[in-house]
């Protein structure tokens, strides 16, 4: 039975990472800012539930009291707003949770895994290509995608993998929020905003969660072992 860590658990991708893992019989610790969430994401399945925040440096130490098998780190948040209106407190804070978080939860990882162990940063098609809008997040997803090909290097000699995976949009919370958005920003319907944000995409469609959570169960499985410092889109081909 291997232990599993996914942060940003509760909701959306990370929802539907956790039950995957914990569906498969692994030992699953899930970690987010609501209680109440990260409960309803167990949903009896006996998952550990730790409240946290990614950004806190105690906070992420307190999750690991024991060495984790596999590491997710999928905790994120984004602002939808042009570069030049964008606030320091909103730049920082996209860059705290999307960028910081992720080094926070790698670096602790890192103190105790076991070889054959798995680090699986959730990085996104922002970490390939710029998007309108979102200055802070696509700045930050570069940086998460940098700095797992630099880790897959340091890491290579202990038999662990650093990989990353980068979806489109997703048909989750977050995604509803920015969709929105944008039917606020253009006074347009929910449907013809769903159909600005998937132009791009030659599927026409959002990803549907187990898409990504499939990308995820490959990465972190031993056939994976060869695989380290990529990025692997889910995307339907725009990236």
């Amino acid at each position: 039975m291997r232990r599993v860590l996914v942060t940003g658990g509760g909701s959306g991708i990370g929802r539907a990472i956790a039950r995957d893992f914990a569906d498969a019989g692994d030992a699953v610790t899930i970690s987010g800012r609501r209680q109440d969430a990260l409960r309803e994401t167990d949903g009896g399945r006996g998952m550990t539930l730790r409240p946290g925040d990614v950004t806190s440096e105690a906070d992420v130490r307190a999750l690991f009291d024991a060495p984790f098998d596999v590491v997710v780190a999928n905790a994120g948040s984004a602002v939808v707003t042009p570069l030049a209106k964008t606030s320091l407190a909103d730049w920082q804070t996209t860059i705290d949770v999307c960028l910081t978080g992720v080094f926070l939860t790698f670096r602790e990882a890192l103190r105790d895994m076991p070889a054959g162990g798995r680090l699986i940063a959730m990085a996104s098609t922002s970490s390939l290509q710029g998007s309108a809008n979102l200055s802070a997040y696509v700045a930050a997803k570069h940086g998460v995608l940098g700095m797992v090909r630099s880790l897959a290097i340091e890491v290579a000699r202990r038999e662990i993998t650093c990989n990353a995976v980068c979806p489109g949009f997703v048909d989750t919370p977050m995604a509803d929020g920015a969709v929105r958005n944008v039917a606020a920003r253009y006074d347009i319907s929910v449907e013809e905003a769903t159909a600005r944000i998937v132009e791009d995409n030659p599927l026409k469609r959002m990803i549907r969660p187990d898409e990504v959570v499939a990308a995820v169960r490959f990465l972190a499985g031993a056939e994976a072992g060869m695989v380290n410092g990529h990025a692997l889109s889910v995307s339907g081909g725009e990236v």
